[in-house]
């Protein structure tokens, strides 16, 4: 289970990253393998992954986080989900909607007061859909 998470993330960042098959992602594939052993076992991240009886044809994942307690979000509890992918040939199909609705789902029963996510152009139309709303004011430093 552990390398098929870790082989999907790597597919996922090449998809995403418009990446081909002779860049190294060995460095990426160690981290990932390491990441995913210790946050499935302190219970900080949820995957999952979609299949067509035996052939994998997407995944996503949430990780968990807490942050000082706001207004908004007293328990500081936050989820961002990632990792969300469908291989081409399964696209329009109800997947991604599927997973999303076990991810948030999970987010939700755990208390996540913040569900975030960075969008793709692909993907965007589906977390738009879905009620995802674009933040305004966040900033990030490079």
């Amino acid at each position: 289970m552990l390398e098929l998470l870790v082989n999907t993330r790597i597919e996922v960042l090449r998809a995403a990253n418009l990446l081909d098959e002779h860049v190294d992602m060995s460095d990426v594939a160690a981290q990932s393998e390491t990441y995913y052993r210790e946050a499935l076992s302190d219970g900080s991240h949820t995957g999952i992954l979609a299949f067509d009886g035996d052939a994998l044809v997407g995944a996503g994942g949430v990780s968990y986080y807490r942050v000082m307690p706001t207004f908004h979000n007293p328990a500081g509890r936050c989820a961002y989900i990632m990792n969300m992918y469908v291989r081409p040939a399964y696209r329009r199909r109800g997947i991604a909607t599927a997973m999303l609705d076990l991810l948030v789902a999970d987010a939700r029963r755990r208390g996540a007061g913040r569900i975030a996510l960075e969008a793709t152009d692909m993907g965007r139309p589906l977390y738009d859909k879905y009620g995802f709303i674009r933040a305004e004011g966040e900033m990030e430093l490079p």
